[in-house]
């Protein structure tokens, strides 16, 4: 199994606080990798760090052979890794659709100030439906989002992600105060995106960790402690103890 995305030991500090100290791990073409751990592991700051929203203090990141741990966060869209849930700002006045055209736009380097003219663009328009057909959205495309649960927002941020054409997705805590019917509807989409794109997931909802991901990392105080299957990892008697606890044996 190729990694098309690699982590080798990335060290971050704040202070006297070690966010990351040594996490490593690797993520395959059309793989789903779950990363797990319990609070204050060390998890968003990876993926912040895998983003280019931080840069490590040491340790290297590697993105289809290429060393992009110093690449600025707004070029790596364009190289095909986008973070969803901040990869971009929801305007809640406007449409499903025209939200996911200015993401359209945006890849494309047209500018804001053109939204007047975009918006009545078909060639933004008709690919942001498809987007919005992809998350299970294309019913609501032309209702503001304003309107949104805090389910279907999510699946939003998704499309905009995926507006970005990236061919790796970073997700974290997408199922993040949601409720079990939304909760299970973000699993059968996630469900429906793993192949076509690898997926590095930060998720505390186990159920659906269990469901979905092909391999799963525990992180522990900022190092990687375990990589491995399901099975492997339910089933290792340190994790069950320490996060998983006797619900999940």
């Amino acid at each position: 199994m190729s990694a098309q995305l690699s982590i080798r030991d990335l060290h971050k500090a704040f202070g006297a606080v070690k966010a990351t100290n040594g996490a490593s791990l690797e993520l395959a073409k059309g793989e789903l990798h779950a990363i797990i751990g319990p609070n204050g592991a060390g998890k968003s700051t990876l993926i912040a760090q895998i983003a280019g929203e931080i840069f490590p203090d040491r340790g290297q990141i590697h993105f289809d052979g290429q060393d992009i741990t110093r690449v600025p966060a707004w070029q790596r869209p364009r190289l095909g890794l986008a973070r969803a849930f901040q990869v971009s700002q929801l305007y809640t006045e406007f449409t499903l659709r025209e939200n996911v055209a200015l993401a359209i736009a945006a890849r494309e380097g047209k500018a804001f100030g053109m939204w007047r003219p975009l918006s009545r663009d078909t060639r933004l328009l008709e690919p942001a439906l498809g987007y919005l057909q992809q998350v299970g959205l294309g019913p609501r495309a032309q209702d503001p989002v304003h309107e949104l649960s805090h389910g279907e927002r999510r699946q939003l941020e998704i499309a905009l992600a995926l507006a970005q054409e990236a061919s790796v997705l970073l997700l974290d805590e997408p199922m993040a105060g949601m409720g079990a019917d939304e909760s299970a509807r973000m699993t059968e989409l996630l469900h429906s995106l793993k192949g076509r794109y690898a997926i590095l997931l930060v998720e505390h909802d186990m159920d659906a960790v269990f469901a979905l991901a092909d391999r799963i990392t525990v992180l522990v105080y900022g190092q990687t402690v375990l990589t491995g299957s399901v099975e492997h990892v339910r089933n290792d008697p340190q994790v069950r103890a320490a996060y998983l606890g006797e619900e999940h044996a």
